[in-house]
């Protein structure tokens, strides 16, 4: 039976490869124009750039590999145009002749002068033929924007102000997307699968923004290019090498210190148009010294004790028309010491792959491809000395290859993908039982997708089949998207899809405090029924819809409104309740988000301003009640404002704040003594037992305070030389010191809060 579906999959995959190859003889009475975009200064590729035919309604957006491609144009004679703020405009005149092909390596100058006159935009294009429903496309220059705490802007930070993102603290807090929890979460770095990608502090993330192209931030309603996760993708591009001549930086301030370098390890010439180029990147933070020195009053006494080290290396292959090929790896190192008086944790991660790019010869596609593995390994040791570590390892491959194919302002792109994973798994609870779990999953996946630009519609229909091999599971999963511009400043949008994934955390969604985080693929110790209905399925399942309107009331503003339903039919988690060995280690789940997010954005000349507003309602019903998250934020606000300024630009002034109602917790009932009784043999009159916790039955009844922050930086620049430049830049995190409540010990009534007030002085060096 499995071999049939296969081969009826395969023949289904070959008929549409047949058909788009026979599609292109279809072409022979028109030309083709097609290449990249390039920054002169480095050679990099430069992404949503617009690129169209002068007088003519012929044009597209490059890619996030500065690829465009505009096909079906009659022949004649043309002045092809791109246009990109920050950049002057290249104008080219080309020949087009009916079935020809043309291969264009464009190079656009940054620009001396902001030209106001320009009034062309990428991203305003993208709005009218893209679906954009649930994604904020963010790139290095936005996220320099927001205050940089430590003196670092990073990747973390800048997802704090996205809509439908809530993070449950500055300590240890884990990324939450509208509704979803970490593990239903997937990140992507060109295309390989990172585990955990952000550091127990939560201020900072495994990636260096310098080395960052472009971040998709998929809060919902995703496309069938993406599976295997049930709530939100998020999709990390890194830029290539310099390719013109060796660069980098070298940045330190009271947090850690960063180093890049990059460039050439082969030019390209006219003789010989192929080159390749290398980047490395190194960050490391020293907080747990610095902050003895300046932050004794932080950590409740405890200090900062948060260190880590990251490294990434990447060398880049690129061919006379545009191709390319990338082999990169990585190591993160995260550390926490004697957290709070309680605990050790550490966790590190490696892996490498490679990616490429080809343009094919005759027809008017792309294809794209990734070969990658990842390690993940977590432990944590507890001062308490009756217990063992906790530990948790994944090892996972992916493999994937994927065409697309293009059709006027339409797309076809289909493609199979190939992912496994073994997880090791041992706990030991606080109960005294024992958890060990190890397994190897597979999962296959095969999509297809078409987008449709006609008049005002744009319709995007895809459907993807999701086999879980160690499961012997199929998943078919219909996605949809559609965008209709009532006009041009007025755009409605929905989108809706079915979601599946095999992964699960090692740990409890009901935890409001835990640095551990372990991963586990569907156990086989899973009930048999919930809710008194026989589970026929161990895959966590959801159901997406998303609906929306974006408007443009002026020039330079957008004003964009999301409703959105996430219906998550099955999860698995782990049994907090569990006391005995006779009780189910893990437990079914379902429930549900809902919400609504509110975002303005508006950008010119020197100002920069970004405002958020959600409202969202997060529920879990496991069989007995119906609860809040501990992640159900009713309320958040960010609000982002920057100011440019100076003769030369050179002065950047930026303001976050912060706000968000309080988290739900699970209210204490009373106390008892408690005896772990392990051995029949045990003295359980005579022993002095611990002092239990007696939780209230009602699961996160009740509120903890507000949360609010005020984030400020400065940073004044100076062109030393023609390519050197030095940064300073001074920063205050929580500008009025702002008692934001952690957690309370619930033994000892201790209140431990997120960061207190943190002034930081950072310095730049750019070669």
């Amino acid at each position: 039976m499995y071999f049939t579906i296969l081969s009826m999959k395969t023949r289904n995959i070959l008929s549409v490869s047949l058909f788009l190859i026979c599609s292109i003889t279809s072409f022979a009475q028109y030309g083709t124009v097609r290449g990249f975009v390039y920054d002169e200064k480095n050679g990099e590729p430069l992404i949503f750039t617009n690129v169209y035919l002068q007088k003519t309604t012929y044009g597209c957006a490059t890619d996030v590999n500065g690829y465009f491609t505009i096909t079906k144009i009659p022949p004649g004679n043309y002045t092809l145009i791109v246009t990109a703020i920050g950049y002057d405009t290249l104008a080219q005149n080309i020949s087009v002749k009916a079935g020809e092909f043309q291969n264009l390596k464009l190079v656009v100058h940054e620009s001396a002068y902001q030209l106001d006159a320009v009034n062309v935009s990428a991203e305003q294009e993208t709005y009218r033929t893209e679906v954009k429903t649930a994604v904020v496309n963010v790139t290095p220059k936005q996220i320099e924007k927001i205050p940089a705490v430590g003196g670092q802007t990073d990747i973390a930070q800048y997802l704090q102000v996205l809509p439908g993102v809530i993070f449950t603290g500055d300590q240890g807090g884990q990324l939450y997307i509208r509704g979803g929890s970490p593990v239903q979460n997937k990140v992507l770095m060109d295309g390989m699968v990172i585990y955990n990608p952000f550091h127990s502090i939560g201020l900072f993330s495994v990636f260096d923004t310098d080395i960052l192209r472009s971040i998709d931030v998929y809060s919902g309603g995703f496309g069938a290019e993406f599976g295997g996760r049930v709530s939100s993708i998020m999709d990390i591009k890194t830029k290539n090498g310099n390719k013109n001549r060796t660069s980098g930086k070298i940045e330190a301030s009271t947090f850690g210190a960063n180093l890049l370098l990059e460039g050439p390890l082969k030019k390209s010439k006219s003789t010989s148009p192929t080159s390749l180029t290398y980047l490395l990147s190194a960050k490391t933070s020293y907080l747990d010294k610095t902050a003895e020195i300046f932050y004794p009053y932080a950590g409740n006494g405890y200090g900062l004790p948060f260190s880590f080290t990251d490294l990434y290396g990447k060398l880049s292959l690129s061919t006379e028309n545009g191709s390319m090929i990338n082999a990169f790896g990585f190591r993160f190192d995260d550390k926490v010491t004697d957290y709070q008086g309680i605990a050790d944790y550490n966790w590190r991660s490696y892996g490498a792959g490679f990616n490429f790019v080809i343009i094919p010869g005759n027809a008017p596609a792309l294809i794209e491809g990734t070969v990658a593995y990842s390690n993940y390994k977590s432990g944590m040791t507890d001062s308490d000395s009756d217990s063992l570590p906790r530990n948790s390892s994944i090892d996972g491959f992916n493999v994937s290859v994927a065409m697309s194919y293009f059709i006027g302002k339409n797309t076809v792109k289909y493609g199979l993908e190939a992912v496994g994973f073994a997880t090791d798994y041992n706990y030991k609870s606080p109960f005294g039982y024992k958890i060990s779990e190890n397994d190897f999953a597979t999962e296959l996946g095969a999509f297809v997708n078409y987008k449709h630009v006609l008049n005002r519609w744009v319709i995007d229909v895809g459907m993807r089949i999701q086999y879980y091999a160690s499961l012997a599971e199929f998943s078919p999963e219909p996605r949809i998207a559609v965008k209709y511009n009532v006009t041009d400043h007025v755009r409605v949008k929905a989108s809706a899809g079915l979601y599946s994934q095999n992964l699960m955390s090692a740990t409890s969604d009901r935890d409001v405090v835990n640095l551990f985080y372990g991963f586990l693929s569907s156990p086989s110790s899973l009930p048999k029924y919930f809710d008194g209905k026989l589970v026929t399925s161990r895959l966590q399942k959801s159901q997406h819809v998303v609906a929306g309107i974006e408007y443009d009331p002026i020039k330079h503003l957008t004003l964009n409104v999301e409703g959105y339903i996430k219906n998550f039919s099955l999860l698995t988690n782990f049994n907090r309740n569990k006391v005995y060995e006779t009780d189910p280690t893990y437990i079914y789940e379902c429930g549900s988000a809902k919400g609504v997010d509110f975002t303005a954005k508006y950008e010119f000349k020197q100002w920069y301003v970004w405002a958020v507003y959600s409202l969202g309602f997060v529920n879990r019903y496991d069989g007995e009640q119906t609860y809040p998250t501990h992640f159900d934020r009713r309320h958040n606000i960010n609000i982002l404002v920057t100011w440019t300024g100076g003769s030369k630009h050179d002065l950047d002034l930026s303001l976050r704040w912060n706000y968000g109602s309080g988290f739900p917790f699970t209210l204490q009932a009373g106390f008892y003594e408690e005896l772990l009784i392990e051995h029949i043999n045990d003295d359980y009159i005579n022993e002095n037992g611990n002092l239990g916790i007696i939780y209230s039955d009602l699961l996160n009844s009740g509120k903890l305070p507000q949360y609010h922050r005020l984030d400020f930086d400065v940073k004044k620049s100076f062109v030393l030389g023609k390519y050197t430049k030095l940064s300073v830049s001074l920063g205050v995190t929580n500008v009025y010191n702002r008692a934001n409540i952690f957690y309370v010990d619930r033994l000892t009534g201790e209140r431990a809060n997120q960061l207190p007030i943190l002034p930081s002085l950072g310095l730049r060096f750019d070669f």
